[in-house]
Formats: structure tokens, sequence, C-alpha cells
């Protein structure tokens, strides 16, 4: 098997377990009920602003100020429910791969994506706070 075969597999258990989180996490709270939607959606906007003007200076996605600020994703992220790492970077992927999610992005920067998708996997490479690994990525 070679090495692109095993990164599609490690993405493929990635998706699974944003799936599988998200609904075990939407079950358990009624839906995100406990979740102040405009509040987060406030500090996401203020969190892209700081992030494309990070882009637009040359910053890359493991430089340390850009780090803070993915741990500041991370932290909105957790006002849902925490994720494992896989699930955090199938966030990533989602933000890729769904087209709205991937347009919202863009609105702010036509590389976001591209490089939130960079940056989250260097914060899950040497981030903390995950929540443990169950279900789809347990197993490998």
């Amino acid at each position: 098997m070679g090495t692109g075969a095993v990164e599609n597999s490690y993405e493929d258990r990635c998706r699974r377990s944003l799936a599988e989180e998200q609904a075990k996490s939407l079950a358990d709270t009624n839906d995100w009920e406990h979740v102040d939607r405009q509040r987060v959606h406030q500090d996401w906007d203020v969190l892209y602003r700081e992030i494309t003007a990070s882009l637009d200076e040359g910053s890359l996605p493991g430089d340390p100020q850009i780090q803070e600020l993915v741990r500041r994703h991370f932290d909105i992220v957790s006002r849902f429910y925490t994720p494992s790492r896989e699930a955090y970077l199938g966030m990533s992927l989602f933000y890729a791969e769904d087209e709205a999610m991937r347009a919202f992005h863009d609105s702010y920067h036509p590389k976001m994506v591209e490089f939130m998708g960079a940056a989250i996997k260097v914060f899950a490479q040497q981030g903390s706070g995950f929540a443990p690994s169950t279900g789809a990525e347990a197993s490998a």
C-alpha cells in the first residue's frame, strides 16, 4: 500500500470521526442548544479577519501566531463539543470539500480554506486539548 492510500485511509477516518462525534454531540445536547450561536459567529468573524490579515502579511501555517489563532478556532469549536484530533482534522477536510463551507471561508480570503487546512494539520500534530479518539479512528 502506497503512502497516498494510507493518507486517504486516514482522511476517511477523520471524516467519519467528525460525522460520528458531531452526531453524538447533537443528540446529547438537543442540537447544541447550549451554544450561543450568534456569539460563535461573531467570534469566528473576528478570528477569520485576523487570519486574513496574517495571510496577507505572509504568515505560514506553522508560525506561532497562526497556531495561537488556530487554538482560538479550536476553542470556539469546543463550545459545541470537544473534538478528537481526527474529528478536528475532519473539520478542515469538510471546509475544503463542502461547497458552502468553502465559499464561506474563502469569502474572507481566496486561500483561507487551504491555509486553515494546513494550519489545523500542524495544530493537530502539536496541539493539545483533544477528546480521546473513539469510534472510527480508534481501531487504527
